[in-house]
């Protein structure tokens, strides 16, 4: 992408100011949750449905299906939101608005899932939670998945933590659950700006230490909320996944022939680990798609006009790893 002036939003962060409470618990800000929108005789582009999970995680998907593509058998996007583990929703204001954009300028069906929060649900619950969306899809008799959906053509799509979250979710999959999913067939991963850190600091977190939107204090913070209790520090293969030598069953992953997308900004602390990443996956033998360009990180959930380069090469990637 073409250098470009970026401005920068004027938002209450909740990242800056992290308060913890007793009980294994934060404090969170109330904020904008959207409504579902199934009216079939709508005007919207894209309509949306919510479905329960598991009523006792207190678990819930979010369906997506493009008005315009309704009668057709669509590629499925498993998406998993980004708050470093501790904040949003799958209903949360900005990330409904982009997985609507996905649904339509992809051309596929977006399920969002509403996992579970750290602290008081630490890793691997969220991974937990979104192992259980797969297994739902799998079986389910829901309408829109029974006549829209392609089984066979299925992506892990996750911003942010939620990118960390398709990664840890991949290599499960590709190390044991394969199988136990047919007909459901994954084809790749798509990790957008993924949030990856580790003891030894790299120099876009050194550099921008001090981001307004994710400073370092914040990436440490999150980890630490999210992390097992047990984790000695944040060279831990959840948050660091050169840790040891990178995860054993990524052989796995290059068995399947999976492909994965790692894209990342310049003015993101997290982009040197995602390039570092991206640059691992090709050593590895993974086949592997990179978008880097200008901007901070999260960019399309305050000015959604940026997200068409992404969702460009989503639609592209998809293509290139369908068969």
């Amino acid at each position: 992408m073409a250098s470009q002036k970026i401005v920068r939003p004027i938002f209450d962060n909740p990242f800056l100011n992290i308060e913890e409470l007793p009980g294994d618990t934060i404090k969170r800000t109330p904020e904008p949750l959207t409504q579902a929108n199934s009216d079939p005789s709508g005007t919207t582009l894209v309509i949306s449905k919510d479905v329960a999970l598991d009523i006792n995680k207190k678990t819930w998907l979010r369906i997506y299906v493009p008005r315009r593509l309704i009668g057709e058998k669509l590629p499925v996007i498993f998406y998993y939101h980004g708050g470093g583990f501790v904040f949003f929703h799958a209903n949360s204001f900005g990330w409904d608005l982009f997985c609507q954009g996905l649904a339509e300028k992809v051309g596929a069906m977006v399920i969002a899932l509403e996992y579970r929060l750290a602290p008081e649900n630490r890793l691997p619950a969220a991974y937990d939670d979104a192992m259980d969306g797969l297994y739902w899809i799998k079986s389910t008799q829901d309408e829109w998945v029974q006549n829209y959906s392609d089984l066979s053509n299925v992506y892990l799509f996750g911003s942010s933590s939620g990118g960390n979250m398709a990664y840890h979710l991949g290599l499960r999959i590709a190390a044991s659950a394969y199988k136990e999913l047919e007909p459901v067939k994954i084809k790749g991963l798509i990790l957008h700006q993924p949030y990856f850190s580790g003891k030894n600091r790299t120099e876009s977190e050194e550099k921008l230490k001090d981001d307004q939107l994710l400073p370092l204090h914040a990436i440490d913070k999150m980890f630490d909320l999210s992390l097992p209790k047990e984790a000695l520090d944040h060279d831990h293969e959840y948050s660091n996944p050169f840790v040891n030598g990178g995860s054993k069953l990524l052989d796995d992953m290059i068995a399947r022939g999976w492909g994965v997308l790692v894209t990342g900004v310049s003015e993101d602390p997290l982009v040197d680990a995602a390039r570092n990443f991206a640059k691992f996956m090709e050593e590895k033998g993974v086949k592997t798609f990179k978008l880097f360009g200008d901007g901070y990180h999260a960019i399309e959930l305050f000015d959604p006009s940026m997200a068409a380069t992404l969702f460009d090469a989503t639609k592209d990637f998809l293509n290139a790893t369908k068969n």
